[in-house]
C-alpha cells in the first residue's frame, strides 16, 4: 500500500467555524495575498498599513492553514486505512499533495510577514476528530473527502468579496477552483449526481 509522510508536530489548530462561517467579513491585506503567491516586488508596493494589518493576516492565514492541514490528515488517514484501491490511492496521492502546496505557500506567506504558522496536530488527533474509525469502505473515505473539499471550496469563495483588487481576489478563487476539482472528481468516483442548478459553490 501507498502511505504518506506523516504529519507535523502538535499545535492547537484555530477554530476552523471561523473560516468557514464568519472570514468573508474579514479582509486580508494586498501584501498578505501577495506574499502567498509568491510576488514579494507586489507586497512590497501594496500595503502602507502592512504592520497593523499583519496581525489580522496573519490570523485569517492561519485559519486557512488549519484547513490545508486537516485535508492533508484526511488524505493520510484514507491512504494508510487500506481501504483504497487504484486508481482512486493513486488520486488521493495527487491531491494530498496539492494541499501541501497549499500548505506551503500558505506557510510562506505567514512567516514573511512575521507570524508563526500554526503546525498541524498529530495523526491521532485528525483521526478522532474526522472519526477514522467509522469509515469501512473505501466510500466512506471518499464522501469524507468530499465533504471537506466542499467546505474548503467555499471557504475560500467566501472570502474573495472582501478584496479590493480582482487580481488579488483572483488568488483566493485559485484555490477555490484546486478544492472545487477535488470535490467534482471525488463526487463522480462516488456516482453521485452533480449539482442540477448553477451557483451551487459559495452560497
Amino acid at each position: 500500500m501507498k502511505t504518506l509522510p506523516t504529519s507535523q508536530p502538535e499545535l492547537a489548530l484555530p477554530d476552523r467555524r471561523l473560516f468557514l462561517g464568519g472570514l468573508g467579513k474579514a479582509t486580508l491585506s494586498a501584501t498578505a495575498v501577495a506574499l502567498i503567491v509568491g510576488c514579494e516586488s507586489l507586497a512590497a508596493n501594496q500595503d502602507k498599513q502592512m504592520a497593523a494589518n499583519s496581525a489580522q493576516d496573519v490570523g485569517i492565514l492561519n485559519v486557512a492553514l488549519g484547513l490545508e492541514h486537516e485535508a492533508i490528515g484526511a488524505y493520510q488517514l484514507g491512504a494508510e486505512s487500506g481501504l483504497l484501491q487504484k486508481p482512486v490511492l493513486d488520486v488521493a496521492v495527487l491531491f494530498q499533495s496539492q494541499h501541501k502546496e497549499h500548505r506551503d505557500a500558505l506557510t510562506g506567506a505567514i512567516m514573511k510577514m512575521g507570524g508563526t504558522p500554526v503546525a498541524a496536530k498529530p495523526l491521532g488527533d485528525y483521526a478522532a476528530a474526522l472519526k477514522a474509525d467509522t469509515l469501512k469502505s473505501q466510500a466512506d473515505v471518499l464522501m469524507l473527502a468530499a465533504k471537506l473539499e466542499r467546505g474548503a471550496a467555499n471557504a475560500y469563495l467566501g472570502v474573495i468579496p472582501s478584496f479590493e483588487d480582482p487580481g488579488l481576489a483572483q488568488v483566493s478563487g485559485r484555490l477555490a477552483a484546486d478544492e472545487t476539482m477535488h470535490w467534482t472528481v471525488l463526487a463522480q468516483a462516488l456516482g453521485q449526481a452533480l449539482p442540477s442548478k448553477a451557483l451551487s459553490f459559495g452560497a
